[in-house]
């Protein structure tokens, strides 16, 4: 059953009169200001949302998908941005409710003889939202009340992202006959392994649950990392890897920082190329389904089901920016990006990817092979950690839980 916001935009889509025998389609803008709903224009994604109090759809432009409450629907028709609106198809309207036909037709579904316009056009709409990626990250809200439990243990119910922070999955990126890349004098294997082991001692000192994707030079596939961390039921999935860019020795030395990465539909060439030199690997070594980029339906999908832990995942993020501030390895640009990142598909919790610095970059690589400058990262970004989950239990004794 859909609930109330599809079905109050549906009635606002038969409510609106059109001249007999026009196109199937609707401008959606107006159609929202008749449901009384918000909307929202995400012109890199193209992306709209509809919200209201309670409810939240979510469409893409040419994508045959509806996003409501994190749920997916199939539509009959894609969503169309065509002179500066944004048109959504009447019968799909009718479709999934079939009680708003109107009493004088049968089985066939009306059609309309023009697109309905609205009073105000995308590019000059006072609605329009910034980036998705601007937002100030918060923690996602429950989708209901948790059932009392013992203090001593979370509700069954809370998922990774709600509940208290507890157990924490460190993985080391590549491993055995995956090397990852390689500076003058180092694998990025290596040294990635070396600080996560550092992290896990960090981490259990200030009493976490820590597990680990791998602990000695062995190699795993992608899709088999975030299946563990699931089967450990973690609360936070952290991916720790070394960037490289492929270039002069002048360019190299330019190019150094740390970069921290969410799961999300890449905004740049840039993140594009990262997140494809890090899932090489899996086409590398016939991992099954294996692909280096994600289509857009692929992503309208994935977004669905991460919208529960997005938020809590930049809010990590943020917890990394602080910690990581001040140290040896600055930030590359803004210091935060997004990609599809392969070993974070399939994680079910807030998760991130941590590009450490560029061992391309001998200044770099020299820190990140260092005792002193491997503890100082693990130190950090275990701060972070701690960090986040006081922000998370704050936020829960809000809501008095």
């Amino acid at each position: 059953m859909i609930r109330s916001l599809i079905l109050t935009f549906c009635l606002a889509l038969a409510a609106i009169a059109a001249p007999s025998g026009s196109d199937e389609f609707m401008d959606a803008e107006a159609a929202a200001k008749e449901a009384g709903a918000s909307f929202h224009w995400f012109p890199i994604q193209k992306t709209f949302i509809l919200v209201t109090a309670k409810d939240t759809a979510k469409f893409a432009v040419g994508i045959p998908f509806v996003s409501h409450n994190s749920n997916v629907m199939e539509l009959a028709t894609s969503p169309k941005l065509e002179n500066g609106h944004l048109w959504i198809s009447r019968d799909d309207a009718y479709k999934l409710f079939p009680s708003l036909i109107p009493v004088s037709s049968s089985s066939a579904i009306p059609s309309s003889s023009s697109v309905i316009q609205s009073s105000s056009s995308i590019a000059s709409s006072s609605s329009v939202a910034v980036s998705s990626s601007a937002a100030a990250p918060v923690v996602a809200t429950p989708a209901a009340a948790p059932a009392a439990a013992p203090a001593v243990a979370a509700p069954k119910n809370e998922t990774a992202g709600t509940r208290e922070v507890r157990t924490i999955v460190i993985d080391p990126g590549h491993g055995g006959k995956d090397t990852g890349a390689q500076g003058k004098k180092s694998n990025e294997k290596d040294i990635v392994l070396a600080i996560g082991k550092l992290l896990k001692k960090e981490l259990e000192k200030e009493g976490f649950n820590v597990k680990m994707t791998r602990d000695k030079d062995v190699f795993i596939e992608l899709g088999q990392r975030a299946n563990l961390a699931n089967q450990w039921d973690g609360d936070l999935f952290i991916s720790l890897h070394c960037n490289a860019i492929d270039a002069t020795a002048e360019r190299k030395k330019q190019v150094k920082g740390y970069h921290v990465y969410v799961l999300r539909a890449p905004e740049s060439e840039e993140d594009k190329a990262i997140a494809r030199r890090e899932n090489k690997v899996a086409t590398l070594y016939g991992e099954k389904n294996a692909k280096e980029e994600l289509s857009p339906i692929e992503w309208f999908k994935l977004e669905a089901r991460l919208e529960k832990y997005k938020q809590n995942s930049y809010m990590f993020t943020e917890e990394m920016l602080k910690a990581m501030d001040g140290g040896k390895i600055r930030r590359q640009a803004g210091g935060v990006g997004g990609a599809g990142f392969m070993v974070l598909v399939g994680a079910l919790m807030p998760a991130v990817l941590f590009e450490i610095g560029f061992i391309s970059n001998l200044e770099d690589e020299a820190y990140m092979m260092t005792d002193k400058g491997q503890k100082d990262i693990a130190e950090r970004i275990s701060k972070a950690v701690s960090t986040y989950k006081a922000a998370v239990h704050s936020y829960r004794e809000t809501l008095g839980r």
